[in-house]
């Protein structure tokens, strides 16, 4: 049977069943959609384990099955991915291995997790590995347990899981369910995605019946059915599809009415993994939707806008200032220059310290820093202020011993003056410590994160882009597959619902002319693993156009050869052997035009901050040799 003929079939009879509903209990509605969907789900997913266990003979009603199967848990998807993710990857997960990169990992060691389900058989099908397909099918009953209708009752009781529910699957109308990032067939990401727009209407129906108390506003309904037509006006390629508006006037707007919802609701979330979203955002596009790291360290609980003054007043000299290396000849500016996106443009990688050859790693731009949980492009840090101090008391860095940090520092009366003055906003550390030189360091460049983007105005409808950038954002959604790493809004590895970091394995090159493959063993030095060696943290697009040289090793020097790069499929593309490549080594063919347009939004996503201008001078030091140090540095 073909998936047209189920989809429309199952489509009809929920309409029929959900009518059967009109005489019944409506406290039990909400229930009872929940079981129908299930039990849809279970059926398909029983019907597809049977034909696997009695010999698959027929590649395309396998996959047709298969197809059936992914449709019929895409409604689910809306409670499922909230519930319980862990569960979740095991019937849909994305990857066949996973290293946990979580906000949690601050607290415990990062551990493997193995994936299963829909989409890795698909990929196992693809690659005719049918001992693959049945290992990823045999996975998902057993998860299936967890979300049988009588576990998820408890979760039923109030209102407050719908909330959070339908604001994770906002989310991800905007990342995952759009871009391919987890359903292997292109012809079939827009027909479920319109499968799963309707269903989850459905839902929204069954949840006003029964929540009666909290229903949804009407507005909020009126944008969603606009939505669905939209998107049932679109053409069912997703390279065709209008992402740009899509994203802007439908799922952006749909986010800042629900925020509105639940804010006037006054729900809260029960999960702990979402508690980093900020539900005081009205729109996706806000900068504030969430923070990986606390850019305040030891003055985190100080919000006098005076005292915040005077701690950016004193990062500003400090960042500026040689003093915290060891040869008084470097400061944190030399690497990372305001006027150059806070990285150095000039050279692949800095020079080490005392000019003793060159650093392995490009100097990463700090803009945005603060959206990520894991710091460095190996993860290494888990904090901002632990990376500040890891590179002043790096010998090849700035190679200043950490016990002559604060030591240097109050040797100078206006720091002494000031450090004792703002020790006394943090009754844990009265006097003045290493803690409150690092956080006033990272407090300083972290204001600049506040400003957005063109791009971030389009898409709270505030500007138009140009037709050039509209298309490049939608090859960028689409046929660029740019979007499965850099997810939106902050275009970095943080996707929904913002607890996890992204590790790719691209295949970068020592040298343009692909002759060797570098040394540099990324994630693994701190996690060693197969599927960590040679991984880097995806970092932010977010000021791209201001941050060139580019990848870990600073080996392009142009964003077109970045592009250019993965059209060609990676390292593996250009005929290199990495066995655990992540990219996907099929060539893009993006066409010249193509790219010029990626290129064109890639600008879009400048971030309009204002530079400060340098200090005027450095403060003095009671000990004389050191105030002959240049403001900014010598290198």
């Amino acid at each position: 049977m073909k998936i047209k003929f189920f989809t429309i079939f199952a489509t009809l009879f929920g309409l029929i069943f959900m009518g059967a509903f009109r005489n019944d209990d409506n406290s039990n509605v909400y229930n009872s959609t929940y079981s129908f969907f299930f039990k849809g789900y279970e059926n398909s997913s029983e019907r597809l384990q049977k034909y696997v266990q009695s010999g698959i003979n027929n590649e395309d009603s396998l996959r047709d099955l298969i197809h059936q199967a992914r449709m019929d848990l895409k409604t689910l998807d809306f409670w499922f991915r909230y519930a319980n993710p862990i569960q979740y990857k095991l019937i849909n997960g994305p990857l066949p291995v996973e290293w946990e990169t979580e906000v949690f990992e601050k607290y415990e060691k990062p551990y493997k997790r193995i994936g299963s389900g829909l989409t890795l058989a698909e990929l196992a099908l693809n690659d005719n590995d049918t001992q693959g397909v049945i290992k990823y099918i045999g996975s998902i009953h057993s998860a299936l347990n967890h979300f049988k209708p009588d576990s998820m009752s408890g979760l039923f009781k109030t209102a407050d899981h719908f909330a959070f529910c339908n604001r994770l699957y906002i989310l991800n109308l905007s990342t995952l369910y759009t871009t391919g990032f987890e359903c292997p067939d292109q012809n079939q990401i827009i027909p479920e995605l319109l499968s799963m727009l309707k269903g989850v209407r459905t839902i929204y129906s069954a949840y006003s019946k029964t929540y009666i108390q909290n229903p949804l506003d009407d507005d909020y309904l009126e944008k969603y059915d606009a939505c669905i037509r939209f998107v049932e006006n679109q053409p069912k390629n997703p390279q065709l599809f209008d992402h740009y508006t899509f994203v802007s006037q439908y799922v952006n707007q749909l986010y800042r009415l629900h925020s509105n919802w639940i804010l006037k609701n006054d729900f809260r979330s029960k999960s702990m993994l979402d508690y980093t979203i900020n539900k005081e955002a009205k729109s996706i596009f806000d900068k504030e939707i969430y923070r990986g790291q606390n850019t305040k360290g030891i003055f985190l609980r100080v919000n006098n806008q005076n005292d915040l003054t005077k701690i950016e007043q004193l990062g500003r000299l400090l960042f500026n200032d040689p003093l915290l290396s060891g040869n008084l000849q470097r400061s944190c500016a030399s690497c990372h220059i305001a006027e150059q996106g806070f990285t150095d443009t000039t050279q692949g990688t800095a020079l080490a310290f005392n000019h003793r050859g060159k650093l392995k790693r490009n100097a990463p731009s700090l803009l945005n820093s603060e959206y990520n949980h894991l710091i460095m492009q190996d993860g290494k840090h888990l904090t901002l202020q632990e990376q500040a101090l890891s590179v002043i008391t790096n010998p090849e860095e700035m190679n200043c011993p950490e016990s002559l940090i604060l030591k240097r520092v109050l040797s100078c009366k206006t720091y002494k003056t000031i450090l004792e003055d703002l020790s006394k906003l943090t009754p844990q550390a009265p006097a003045p410590s290493i803690e409150h030189v690092l956080s006033a360091l990272t407090f300083y460049y972290s204001k600049f994160n506040a400003s957005k983007s063109d791009f971030d105005a389009a898409m709270e409808l505030k500007l138009d882009l140009s037709v050039k950038a509209k298309r490049g954002f939608n090859l960028f959604m689409s046929k660029a597959q740019c979007a499965t790493c850099h997810f939106l809004p902050l275009f970095n590895g943080v996707k929904p619902p913002f607890v996890g970091s992204e590790f790719e394995v691209l295949g970068v090159p020592d040298d343009t002319a692909f002759t060797r493959f570098g040394a540099d063993s990324g994630r693994y030095l701190i996690n060693p693993s197969f599927e960590t060696l040679f991984a880097f943290r995806t970092g932010t697009l977010k000021n791209i156009n201001r941050t060139a040289p580019y990848m870990h090793n600073g080996v392009y020097k142009t964003l077109r050869e970045v592009v250019v790069f993965y059209n060609e499929g990676g390292g593996n593309g250009r005929g290199l052997n990495i066995s655990n490549q992540t990219l996907s080594s099929d060539k893009l063919e993006l066409t010249e035009q193509e790219i010029s347009d990626i290129l064109v939004f890639l600008s879009t996503l400048n971030e309009n901050y204002t530079i400060d201008k340098q200090p005027i001078e450095l403060p003095k030091s009671k000990n004389k040799q050191y105030n002959d140090r240049v403001l900014g540095g010598t290198y």
